[in-house]
């Protein structure tokens, strides 16, 4: 079994390497167009150039900034992280206490 490990990790990457490239937007890729850089993926796979070529240089990559205010606009945020999402919990738990007291 463990024969066969090295051969797994070389496909996991390559598929990995694939659909990543597939699911990213054009206007992120550098380097090449996104169907050339396919084409490299899919050629190079196997001997491992392809998929970390796109890893390395491939693909505009954010680094993580660590800071506590709300992510960029458009960008999806954890609900318990985005203040907008925590004062709407608020609201409605002040709506639901008004309409106890009313009764």
């Amino acid at each position: 079994m463990l024969r066969y490990l090295p051969f797994l990790l070389v496909l996991a990457l390559w598929i990995y390497a694939f659909v990543d490239c597939l699911n990213t937007p054009e206007e992120e890729v550098r380097g090449l167009p996104k169907v050339a850089w396919v084409i490299v993926i899919l050629l190079f796979g196997e001997v491992l150039v392809g998929p970390v070529a796109w890893l390395i240089a491939g693909k505009n990559r954010s680094a993580a900034n660590g800071s506590a205010g709300p992510a960029a606009p458009g960008r999806w945020v954890a609900p318990d992280d985005n203040p907008d999402f925590l004062k709407s919990l608020d609201d409605t738990k002040g709506d639901k206490d008004t309409d106890k007291n009313a009764e």
